[in-house]
């Protein structure tokens, strides 16, 4: 078959994408800074990005034959790998809730966004803070609230002695301490 009659779809590609689990009925919670984070990672993408990629192949398309021109190639992929990433974004941008933990800042019960240290049944302490799915960075600590420990930990108070289901059984932990991050003072 001629390769002028083969065409390039997106919706294999999207299969790969597919969006991180929000429980049936619940929102996809995400906290201030996340949510600037992905919408300022969406504009650059859509207001930088995207229009140098497209001048690029528009370029690389005037040289002449496609079929073998690199820039071409690469050019189209990467500017289907970035509207990719916008629809991505877009989506969950749409489906954001932003909540601020600030506003349990002094408080004593676990809610999202709050930063708990818990001790195992061996001595083991951890500390964890609570996120949004599109934003928990678990080498900075960060897991996401639907996850099992988040799960076990939220609405428990300061002291609870709580019951983690884990692979291996299950895990004993108290609650040692919560933190929330202080919110913005108002001027007078």
């Amino acid at each position: 078959m001629n390769k002028a009659f083969t065409r390039e779809t997106d919706d294999a590609d999207d299969e790969d994408l597919a969006l991180p689990p929000v429980p049936a009925g619940s929102k996809n919670y995400i906290t201030p800074s996340g949510y600037a984070h992905l919408r300022a990672e969406l504009l650059d993408l859509i207001d930088n990005e995207r229009p140098k990629v497209v001048e690029i192949v528009h370029w690389a398309a005037s040289n002449g034959d496609r079929s073998e021109n690199g820039d071409y190639i690469y050019g189209k992929k990467r500017l289907r790998e970035i509207d990719r990433r916008i629809r991505f974004l877009t989506k969950r941008l749409e489906i954001a809730e932003v909540t601020d933990p600030s506003v349990h800042h002094g408080g004593d019960q676990v809610f999202f966004g709050a930063t708990v240290t818990y001790e195992q049944d061996n001595g083991v302490q951890r500390t964890v803070t609570i996120m949004g799915i599109d934003e928990a960075n678990s080498a900075l600590g960060q897991v996401t609230w639907v996850s099992p420990i988040a799960r076990t930990l939220l609405k428990a108070r300061l002291g609870d002695v709580l019951q983690l289901q884990t692979p291996a059984g299950v895990v004993e932990i108290e609650v040692l301490k919560v933190d929330y991050p202080p919110g913005a003072v108002a001027l007078r």
